[in-house]
């Protein structure tokens, strides 16, 4: 599944990031469709990929830009910003020689998630101390939004602003998808946290990689939620997917909230694509209407091809110690525990 550029017209474009998940796909995406590809960053992380693109060496965090005083390009793609200081820097210094600033934003941006699937409309989460530049789980999704505004600010009407779901499949390695897969791979008894008909969303990376560079084609901007893998996707529907590439003996335990809850367990961290319901998550989940991208050419492929792509890649990747996700032990101990209540 990779786009075609049919009208033939090349693009300079410019990736922050690019060797690691999102903008190593973007990176696949855009020269697949004959696209002039330059990188800029540290030169850390697999400095081996993409041996035809540009490659252009410096730290955003540290201020270091001097590589990109030089250059025009006809989109920038910033899949690397996190604090608005030091993304107003680079539009700041790239104003005037780019004719689109592709900023990855986030679904976190919102103030809440009250009334259902989040519209691109809606409030956004403001700071208590606005100047701060530390992220952690609180100001992830307010910086997010506070550097939409500042982008706004430098380069009015050519910002385009996305913000994804979860984002996962190959070379995810935050691995709150790639636990289920794992785990699912391994049969057994799984534990499964929460109701059956409990929607939950993700966008596979391939899709939203190749979906940002046909809106880099089509020189859009404004704002737009990316996600999926489909509408109304229950996480009843995600385990029968998964049970694709499971062994025949596989059994699944659907585990209350109340009782995860009672025993202090993370969500989506112990256990990923997991919010228990409460008065600040009603749906269980951070959901976003994402018909706007729909309408605009997004085309998601069959959660059970991305199931079965991350399987194969964590099969390449050999064995890690997962970021996420519940050990066997933890496991087995909360389905002991849990076959107490049910009886």
């Amino acid at each position: 599944m990779v786009w075609k550029n049919e009208g033939g017209c090349i693009m300079k474009l410019l990736l922050l990031g690019g060797t690691s998940f999102l903008g190593k796909h973007i990176a696949e995406a855009a020269l697949a469709n004959g696209h002039e590809v330059t990188l800029f960053n540290r030169g850390k992380t697999n400095p081996h990929l993409f041996p035809e693109a540009e490659k252009l060496t410096g730290d955003r965090e540290k201020g270091e830009l001097d590589a990109l005083k030089k250059g025009q390009w006809d989109a920038v793609i910033d899949t690397s910003g996190y604090t608005p200081g030091k993304v107003e820097q680079s539009a700041s210094l790239l104003k005037g020689r780019i004719n689109r600033y592709i900023f990855i934003s986030s679904i976190s941006v919102y103030k809440d998630f009250l009334t259902g699937e989040a519209q691109e409309e809606d409030e956004t989460g403001t700071l208590d101390e606005p100047e701060t530049e530390e992220v952690n789980g609180e100001t992830y999704g307010p910086l997010k939004a506070l550097c939409e505004q500042r982008l706004e600010g430098v380069l009015p009407g050519k910002t385009l602003n996305i913000r994804p779901g979860l984002i996962v499949g190959p070379d995810d390695t935050t691995d709150r998808f790639t636990y289920w897969v794992q785990r699912f791979s391994e049969g057994g008894k799984v534990l499964v946290p929460g109701s059956k008909e409990r929607v939950i969303q993700w966008v596979d990376v391939r899709d939203l990689a190749q979906w940002i560079i046909l809106m880099a084609e089509e020189r859009e901007a404004g704002t737009y939620n990316v996600t999926g893998p489909r509408q109304r996707y229950s996480m009843k529907e995600f385990v029968e997917d998964l049970l694709y590439i499971a062994p025949q003996d596989t059994e699944t335990a659907w585990v209350e909230d109340a009782f995860l809850v009672d025993r202090k367990v993370g969500p989506f961290v112990q256990l990923p694509l997991w919010i228990p319901v409460n008065e600040q998550y009603p749906d269980g989940f951070i959901l976003a209407d994402y018909s706007k991208a729909l309408k605009k050419g997004l085309v998601l492929r069959n959660p059970r091809e991305t199931i079965k792509d991350t399987l194969s890649w964590i099969g390449a990747r050999g064995k890690v110690d997962l970021k996420a996700g519940l050990t066997r032990e933890e496991e087995a101990d909360l389905l002991s525990r849990w076959s107490v209540v049910e009886q």
